[in-house]
């Protein structure tokens, strides 16, 4: 089914305010977001109606909705439940819209890397040159950033080049967490504790105080403690005593935004309320190194 440009602006304006409402849409509610005269709206409804893609809703709340046809005529996917998806222009996400489907078109090219984003909500805004974001994506945790590149409106498509993709494994921590722990009690010296975790090529370790754990050393904390000049520390005056643990079907995204939130290095992995792994963030960017 071949439609007018006017048709697609007005379709997809419609799928994308219903989705934003979840209601019946007036017909100037459309014309506002498309910048066109109601009564051209009006009018465009009709034929609209005609080819099946568009029903009325009667009474004072009422007004228009898409119909299954519509969503095949443009290509689109309905769900009755659907993630959001989100996207980023220049930093700042885009109101009301959300990512539908993602296209990579030069992955044969040896320098390029394009791709296409099919948007539903507004694109009007996004110029050449324009910083774009697209997710994380629900399942995979997908981060695709670049530059615009160009803007097809009747398709409500987005090029860009693309600059970065970041994907975080869908496994739980708990397939990347250090099961053998190594322990640092709480008064041994830095000179001992920098020697223990050379000698098991880690970066940091939980402390110990009467077999519980009190507390994170790292080698920051060491670092900290000699530019300060406490040569004679012991662990107890210089560990993180901010313990963070998380279950073990924590997901690895789930354990990024922690690190983050909290700026640490280490958490604490517990199994049915146990603490018995590590995952540090040297542990998480070894999983992402690509060989």
């Amino acid at each position: 089914m071949e439609l007018a440009p006017i048709q697609k602006d007005i379709l997809i304006a419609l799928i994308n305010l219903q989705r934003e409402k979840d209601r019946a849409v007036k017909g100037e509610e459309i014309a506002e977001l498309i910048n066109r005269n109601p009564g051209t709206v009006r009018n465009q409804m009709q034929s609209l109606k005609v080819l099946g893609l568009v029903e009325g809703v009667p009474g004072p709340k009422g007004g228009y909705k898409a119909t299954g046809d519509a969503y095949e005529a443009l290509s689109i996917t309905a769900m009755d439940h659907e993630a959001v998806v989100p996207l980023f222009r220049n930093d700042k996400q885009v109101d009301g819209a959300t990512v539908a489907e993602i296209s990579f078109t030069t992955v044969r090219h040896p320098d390029l890397c394009h791709g296409n984003i099919r948007v539903l909500g507004s694109i009007k805004g996004f110029e050449q040159g324009d910083k774009v974001q697209i997710g994380p994506t629900p399942v995979n945790k997908l981060v695709i950033s670049g530059e615009i590149v160009g803007r097809d409106d009747t398709q409500n498509t987005l090029v860009f080049c693309i600059n970065e993709m970041i994907s975080l494994p869908k496994k739980p921590v708990k397939n990347y967490a250090r099961m053998n722990i190594i322990f640092i009690d709480i008064n041994a010296t830095i000179q001992e504790t920098a020697r223990k975790l050379v000698d098991n090529g880690i970066h940091g370790a939980p402390v110990k105080d009467n077999g519980e754990i009190v507390g994170i050393v790292t080698f920051t904390d060491i670092g900290d403690a000699v530019a300060s000049g406490k040569m004679t520390a012991r662990v107890k005056d210089i560990m993180t005593k901010e313990l963070i643990a998380v279950d073990s079907e924590t997901s690895l995204y789930d354990a990024v935004k922690i690190f983050d939130k909290h700026n640490i290095g280490f958490l604490l992995v517990s199994f049915e309320g146990v603490p018995k792994g590590v995952l540090s963030k040297k542990d998480i960017f070894h999983e992402l190194t690509v060989y």
